[in-house]
């Protein structure tokens, strides 16, 4: 007998408590939802305590919502515990912003496999919408916080809330910039995804494509850099990057008007292991050899060397090819200057 099958349903929202009353807000037709005093904000705040741009609801992957704090003064607090890192939400979590009270809905509806036919084709087709998978070629960067723990051993909390909320709200800022989007949060890093048009013919990655993912990756380092002075750290903040160019499984979510998508296999797991050979290095870049291959004129204009690495899960030592982030912002300059 075939088990039941869980989906997510559609109806997912959330519960904002007011002074007159309660109201439900959906949570569909979109990748993201930010709240705040402001009225340019998805869901306006009249919280004199919420700053102007205060938290964004996102999606993340195929199915899961992300709270992050975005840089907010008065912070947000989800079951009683102040949010720093992006947080994934669960069903039920009871959200503080300001002053304001919210709770977040996600329930899932289990379907019986002894519902009538019809029913069952429309679950294999929402299933199969959001399960779609493409082979394409993908560059994918992940982007660390360096010694985030000391930072919360050593900060206050209200300022490292701050600091780290703007840190993730720029992120994300210079990452759309650049044509790309949050693919996953895990704890105090970023992943994000460019997919790569190709032809039947080649698997050339094009000039401006790849030249996306460097520009990304030296402002993310320049906005590190600025809020050294705009915060009180204990020690310099600093970001380490793992950045690998491949082939992976790419699906898009079917929920969603936004074309985001999520990318599996050992091109993502890659890119991970890159950016921790960073720390064993002493450097803050780290590219897998097929991106240094993608890279325009790399062998001229890029001053990264090569390196022999052990990457934990593999077999046998990976090339890679690292340097510093101004040895990045160099090459970005000679290109510019071509």
């Amino acid at each position: 007998m075939s088990q039941p099958v869980t989906i997510w349903d559609e109806k997912t929202h959330i519960v904002l408590h007011k002074s007159d009353g309660a109201i439900q807000i959906p949570l569909v037709n979109a990748y993201s939802w930010t709240l705040g005093r402001g009225s340019e904000n998805d869901i306006p705040l009249s919280d004199k305590c919420a700053s102007r741009n205060h938290a964004m609801f996102q999606i993340v992957g195929e199915s899961s919502y992300f709270l992050i704090d975005l840089g907010s003064r008065n912070g947000s607090f989800v079951n009683g515990k102040r949010v720093t890192i992006p947080i994934s939400l669960k069903n039920g979590d009871r959200i503080i912003l300001g002053e304001t009270n919210l709770e977040f809905y996600c329930p899932e509806t289990i379907t019986s496999p002894d519902t009538n036919a019809t029913q069952n084709e429309e679950t294999t087709d929402a299933a199969a919408t959001a399960m779609l998978h493409k082979r394409q070629l993908i560059t994918v960067l992940v982007v660390d916080i360096r010694d985030f723990t000391k930072l919360t051993q050593q900060m206050d909390e209200h300022i490292l809330s701050e600091a780290i909320g703007t840190w993730f709200r720029r992120a994300g800022e210079i990452i759309d910039r650049h044509g790309s989007w949050v693919d996953k949060y895990i704890g105090d890093a970023v992943m994000t995804v460019w997919i790569h048009e190709t032809s039947k013919s080649s698997d050339t990655v094009a000039t401006q494509d790849m030249l996306k993912v460097y520009r990304a990756l030296h402002e993310l380092y320049e906005m590190s850099n600025e809020l050294n002075q705009q915060f009180e750290f204990p020690f310099q903040l600093r970001v380490g990057a793992g950045v690998n160019t491949g082939y992976a499984m790419v699906g898009q979510m079917g929920t969603s008007d936004h074309p985001d998508y999520t990318a599996l296999g050992d091109t993502v797991n890659a890119a991970f292991r890159l950016e921790s050979s960073t720390k064993q290095l002493g450097l803050d870049v780290a590219i897998g050899s097929a991106t240094y291959s993608h890279t325009p004129y790399a062998a001229v204009l890029l001053p990264l060397k090569q390196y022999s690495v052990d990457l934990k899960g593999y077999t046998t030592p990976t090339i890679t090819y690292a340097g510093t982030f101004n040895e990045l912002g160099t090459y970005i300059k000679k290109l510019d200057a071509e």
